[in-house]
């Protein structure tokens, strides 16, 4: 249960740092962002985030997802998968990133891997995901609310706004992404060592 619960901080604060530190999402690049904008874009993806509008984010919104993403595979809704109805659902998944890569996905490509949720979960193991919680979930209920999702959020926006102006730059967005980037490469390089 607490595993489950740290994938879900990891989940929720790459995703809150998804407008701050990723340089396009859909194909595009990113304007400029306010702090104001920084905000209003981390209360929309809690509010997607949070399946069963409890007002935070736990293993019963994840179990809602998976239901939602079970159901949406599961083409002829008799409670299973079959091997075709996985091969479909995985062909329209390449097809949308194919088209996100050449700019005609727009909405509707895949949003799995956009908030660096496949991410977190390979190289990153529950090391990785464990300091990221302890950051969402401020209280340590296990749970993380709006409050803490948006703190997160803003959080991430403040460190990437280098001349404190109150706006991201583009060039403040990828030195961000940048610097995210070499500590992660950092901990995965660590972290054989550390097993050992």
């Amino acid at each position: 249960m607490r595993k489950l619960t740290l994938s879900i901080g990891a989940a929720v604060l790459a995703t809150a740092g998804v407008a701050v530190a990723a340089p396009q999402i859909a194909g595009h690049v990113q304007a400029d962002m306010t702090r104001a904008q920084a905000q209003t874009m981390a209360a929309e993806h809690f509010a997607k985030m949070d399946a069963n509008g409890d007002g935070k984010l736990d293993t019963a919104d994840r179990a809602a997802r998976q239901a939602k993403m079970f159901d949406r595979i599961d083409a002829d809704h008799n409670g299973s998968i079959s091997r075709d109805e996985f091969a479909a659902k995985r062909g329209e998944r390449r097809e949308g990133v194919q088209a996100g890569r050449h700019g005609m996905g727009g909405a509707d490509m895949p949003r799995a891997r956009m908030g660096g949720h496949h991410g977190m979960r390979g190289g990153q193991g529950m090391r990785g995901g464990m300091g990221m919680a302890k950051l969402a979930d401020t209280n340590n209920d296990g749970a993380v609310s709006q409050a803490e999702f948006t703190a997160g959020a803003l959080k991430m926006f403040d460190a990437a706004d280098a001349d404190k102006n109150g706006t991201v730059t583009q060039a403040e967005r990828k030195a961000a992404r940048d610097a995210m980037k070499a500590k992660w490469q950092a901990r995965r390089a660590a972290a054989p060592a550390q097993s050992n």
